[in-house]
């Protein structure tokens, strides 16, 4: 571990600049309001990935709601090796329903080369905005 730091200290890195590199956001875009309570299923919306980990072969996304930790709002994986766009639709997911007041939520990516996590990145947006 030593030596990887003094690595990242001899380029001019630290560590947390390392892993700080891969970034995610999103917006909600279309993503319908809801008034009843309950999430439906619907599309993902538009994710931009930066600073993937080499090597990644996929992406998992995964959606909580900070103001209920414990409700599963699901995710999906998608197959990619580089940094852009994924497209909003890609894989269905409990859409945000926030019972009559504003929550926020946390989109997590995990990239992945086969089971091994090469790295995380998070963003949040408040639902209704």
């Amino acid at each position: 571990m030593r030596a990887i730091l003094f690595s990242l200290a001899v380029l001019g890195l630290s560590a947390t600049t390392a892993a700080a590199e891969f970034t995610l956001s999103f917006q909600w875009g279309n993503t319908p309001a809801c008034n009843t309570g309950r999430a439906k299923t619907i599309g993902s919306p538009a994710f931009v990935v930066r600073g993937l980990p080499a090597g990644t072969d996929t992406v998992e996304f995964r959606m909580k709601d900070l103001d209920a930790p414990r409700y599963n709002h699901g995710g999906g994986k998608v197959r990619m090796s580089g940094n852009g766009t994924v497209p909003a639709g890609v894989f269905k997911y409990k859409g945000p329903c926030p019972p009559g007041q504003t929550h926020t939520y946390v989109w997590t990516a995990t990239a992945r080369k086969g089971s091994t996590v090469l790295g995380k990145a998070t963003a949040s947006r408040k639902f209704p905005e």
